[in-house]
């Protein structure tokens, strides 16, 4: 989930409840996935399920974000919306869609990860993220202090499978890969950690739904 400062987004159609962080007992292990979700397709439920299955969560937060700076925002869909397509995308009720970050107060991710530990202390949260991310993952702000905060898994995507080899993110912190074969301790770990994880892969892509070179994101 890229920053993005200076968002001037509406929430006057937004359901409230989708503002607040989502409820977690203490103990739980719960995966942070973050993006714009601009729109939100099976590829994204197909992470998610990954993620769950693999590393043993008990929750995952699909965080949807209000904004993308990496990325134009001509063609953003209303917050909202993205809200409601992910709702129809996501049906495993251990994943809890949310767009809390609208409400913090905060610009860029590794802020908003921070005030998740500080309100959370007692949850062990892993961040999630696609391979295809890695490549400018060393471009948001603070993004060391981002995998120092919290265990990372990524996830394979189609085209990004040997990603970790030559992304600024993996160099840097090879001495914290976990295999993964033990992903289900990865919570278990400090940060530093991370681990990518092979499995399925969907081809499909937001950019190219918004295009109109793939079937739409919602069946």
């Amino acid at each position: 989930m890229p920053d993005r400062p200076d968002l001037d987004v509406t929430t006057e159609n937004l359901d409230r409840r989708y503002l607040r962080m989502p409820h977690s007992e203490r103990g739980m292990v719960v995966g942070l996935f973050g993006g714009s979700f601009n729109p939100p397709h099976q590829g994204h439920a197909l992470v998610a399920e990954i993620a769950i299955k693999r590393l043993g969560l008990d929750q995952l937060w699909w965080m949807v974000t209000p904004g993308n700076p990496l990325k134009s925002r001509n063609q953003l869909a209303p917050l909202a919306e993205r809200i409601a397509e992910s709702e129809r995308v996501a049906a495993d009720p251990r994943i809890k869609v949310t767009a809390f970050e609208q409400t913090l107060g905060v610009s860029y991710t590794a802020n908003t990860l921070a005030r998740i530990k500080a309100r959370n202390p007692h949850v062990h949260f892993i961040w999630i993220m696609g391979a295809d991310s890695l490549q400018t993952f060393h471009k948001w702000q603070k993004w060391q202090e981002i995998a120092r905060t919290f265990p990372i898994a990524v996830i394979d995507r189609p085209g990004a499978t040997l990603s970790y080899l030559s992304s600024k993110m993996t160099r840097t912190f090879d001495f914290a890969r976990i295999d993964e074969d033990d992903a289900r301790v990865l919570w278990k770990k400090p940060a530093p950690a991370w681990t990518f994880i092979h499995g399925p892969r969907s081809g499909l892509s937001s950019t190219a739904i918004r295009n109109g070179a793939l079937p739409g994101a919602v069946k």
